[in-house]
């Protein structure tokens, strides 16, 4: 990993991710969280502050060591204790059963072979466990549809392969998991391309 991925990248995924509405939908998406938490992507530690005060521990894994070493600021101010460890999500190092609950925020459209990540976030989820997301993804409108095909090579390589054009509610039920709710809307002050955002939780039956 580079100087780009690893000192540029984290800086402006930060700077795009701290708006006030991020924070808002952070903060919607985590209030039902609980028992045991894996968190996928952790970046920079954005959704610390919006975990339910009864969250004591943490799992979390982003294979981006520059978002790491960011979030560990968060992590020392946190009364959450937090167990880091950097790697992908597609070959996760836990036992069958492992958690109540995984949460992955702006995550789901960067990680390289996404089928097999939900596979594994299955398989580590506890029977009934559930998986919080919120992400961007593919517009339900044709002519943006139409451009973000265009710009998802560009949009790859700058933002460390993010995807523009992923339709995550459909990915996630391709996968074990039973989609609960999803929740479709428009991100206020986001560039057209980017501003359809899905939030909701998939279930392990």
């Amino acid at each position: 990993m580079g100087f780009y991925q690893e000192k540029v990248f984290p800086f402006f995924v930060e700077r795009a991710l701290s708006t006030n509405e991020c924070q808002q939908q952070r903060q919607q998406l985590l209030s039902k969280v609980n028992g045991t938490i894996l968190e996928i992507g952790f970046g920079t530690g954005l959704n610390l502050p919006h975990y339910p005060a009864h969250v004591r521990q943490l799992t979390t894994i982003d294979i981006n060591r520059g978002m790491l070493r960011r979030a560990q600021r968060r992590i020392d101010d946190s009364t959450i204790q937090v167990k880091m460890i950097p790697m992908s999500s597609e070959s996760l190092p836990f036992s069958d059963e492992s958690f109540d609950s995984v949460v992955s925020t702006w995550t789901l459209c960067s990680i390289a072979q996404i089928a097999l990540a939900l596979l594994e976030i299955h398989r580590v989820l506890k029977p009934q466990g559930r998986l919080f997301f919120l992400e961007h993804g593919l517009s339900p409108k044709a002519k943006i549809q139409k451009w973000q095909r265009r710009f998802n090579p560009i949009q790859k390589l700058i933002a460390d392969g993010c995807h523009l054009d992923r339709d995550i509610p459909k990915i996630i039920g391709q996968s074990p998991l039973t989609l609960q709710q999803v929740e479709c809307f428009q991100l206020a002050k986001t560039p057209t391309l980017a501003a359809t955002h899905f939030r909701g939780t998939a279930l392990k039956i």
